[in-house]
């Protein structure tokens, strides 16, 4: 990857500022507002930060521009860690551009790209570590646990591969007793795969109109 230009994240730009991967032609967030979205969705849907305590562990599916990292630096008041993995991260150009939709994140956004794309670094009051590579590989090989998931990668339809039976499964074997999980996603076969590996599965109301979004408990 070039450091600072163009990476292997393969970007077109709308206006706005919002990065859309080429590879799975899928918008990085919410054209309706992607911070608000990150706030309903993966803060709200995993009762955050209510839960936050210290050495609490967030855990993501899909970094992409570190907004759902951001978001959740906002609300941290105590130190808590964050493992996020990550196919095709973006280059510090990519994020500083993607960041500058999000004004009310200066100091934040900058801590990011001032660690990045370090494996580990501190954003507010939290630790965090992007593991690089194909998450069916390299979660199957993570020893920690999560308490609370984001499952944030591209749309179910157009990138399956990142929610597969198998891959749900191992986000349940990495989840501490009494975890959970939100995701934008309301689709069938996502629900039951992480039915099946022992959520309780409940529907949601969406971000911006849409019906449903999904969230559970271990």
């Amino acid at each position: 990857m070039d450091q600072q230009g163009q990476s292997g994240a393969d970007l077109d730009w709308r206006e706005g500022g919002i990065p859309v991967s080429r590879r799975f032609d899928d918008p990085y967030f919410s054209l309706n507002g992607g911070l608000a979205e990150t706030r309903h969705v993966f803060l709200a849907g995993n009762d955050l930060p209510a839960r936050l305590r210290p050495g609490f562990h967030v855990a993501e599916l899909g970094f992409g521009s570190g907004l759902n990292l951001l978001a959740l630096a906002q609300v941290a008041t105590v130190p808590i860690r964050f493992t996020s993995f990550e196919g095709f991260p973006m280059s510090p150009d990519e994020l500083a551009r993607a960041h500058a939709a999000f004004p009310e994140l200066p100091g934040l956004s900058q801590e990011l790209r001032e660690g990045w794309p370090a494996r580990g670094f501190t954003v507010g009051q939290v630790t965090a570590e992007v593991i690089g590579g194909d998450a069916r590989d390299a979660l199957p090989a993570w020893p920690g646990r999560a308490d609370a998931w984001f499952l944030d990668g591209f749309s179910p339809a157009k990138n399956p591969e990142m929610w597969d039976d198998a891959l749900m499964a191992q986000v349940a074997r990495h989840t501490a007793p009494g975890g959970t999980f939100a995701t934008y996603t309301a689709a069938g076969h996502v629900r039951r795969a992480l039915a099946q590996a022992g959520f309780t599965v409940t529907r949601a109301p969406g971000f911006a109109g849409k019906r449903h979004m999904t969230r559970g408990c271990l």
